[in-house]
């Protein structure tokens, strides 16, 4: 029953994106980006449908009263394909930071370019970096949030954090608040896996971080902060009722 309920959201999901970004594209592509941007957080939607209704994945949100107006930065823990959707429907106006390759995907990459989502290029930091720090202060100006992985890939529920310290630079050449975000996502859908675990995925917004903090004061609070906070939805998930199995490999680290 497993395989067959992943197998049936794996359809759902890709097979599902491609047909929407096809039958949405006349409408994207000759529309205004503000008004084409209603296609996004529906299609974001679709899947949480489709996972909640094929693949038994419920969502609790916690703490969207700390979600702040006008333009700041939203640094999320990477632990699945899940947020990189599932945190668009929470926002007036999101742009992602993402990989310049993206671009390069045909429809998708199409996308990316007319909801002005920022591309870096990891190849060439120095050269591109400034283009991307202007992209991005643009961004806030206009009011709208900057979605990043501090620690730049997935990384497996539990494991070891590896952040990366561009979001400090981030941080400072932007100066604006910055919304950590906890989850356990990597729990019922693991990274590198073909297997989706029923249960409820917990996305928290955390307390912000104000704007003006010295760089290293900052990386260390974002860190701890995300990583006590999504260690703690990992115990909350190992005391459910029904725990995803991932979690036999996974040490305690923090009380339950």
């Amino acid at each position: 029953m497993l395989f067959l309920r992943s197998l049936l959201f794996q359809i759902a999901f890709y097979v599902g994106t491609l047909i929407m970004m096809v039958v949405f594209a006349p409408f994207v592509f000759l529309t205004p980006r503000r008004m084409a941007w209603i296609v996004v957080p529906f299609w974001a939607r679709a899947n949480l449908f489709f996972l909640r209704w094929i693949a038994g994945v419920k969502i609790e949100i916690r703490g969207e009263e700390n979600i702040p107006q006008g333009g700041f930065i939203v640094a999320a823990k990477h632990q699945s394909v899940w947020e990189t959707f599932a945190l668009i429907p929470h926002f007036r106006d999101p742009t992602y930071i993402l990989k310049r390759e993206l671009r390069w995907i045909p429809i998708f990459g199409w996308y990316t370019a007319k909801m002005k989502q920022i591309p870096i290029n990891r190849g060439k930091r120095a050269a591109k970096l400034a283009a991307m720090m202007e992209a991005a202060k643009e961004a806030v100006a206009e009011g709208r949030q900057i979605l990043i992985f501090p620690e730049g890939t997935r990384r497996p529920a539990g494991g070891e954090p590896k952040y990366k310290f561009g979001i400090s630079h981030l941080y400072r050449e932007l100066d604006c608040p910055v919304l950590p975000v906890a989850l356990n996502a990597g729990l019922y859908w693991p990274r590198q896996s073909f297997f989706i675990y029923p249960g409820t995925v917990i996305l928290e917004f955390l307390p912000q971080i104000p704007a003006g903090l010295e760089q290293t004061e900052f990386f260390d609070r974002l860190t701890s902060e995300i990583e006590t906070a999504s260690d703690r939805l990992i115990e909350e998930a190992r005391a459910s009722k029904a725990p995803s199995p991932v979690l036999d490999g996974i040490p305690v680290r923090v009380p339950a």
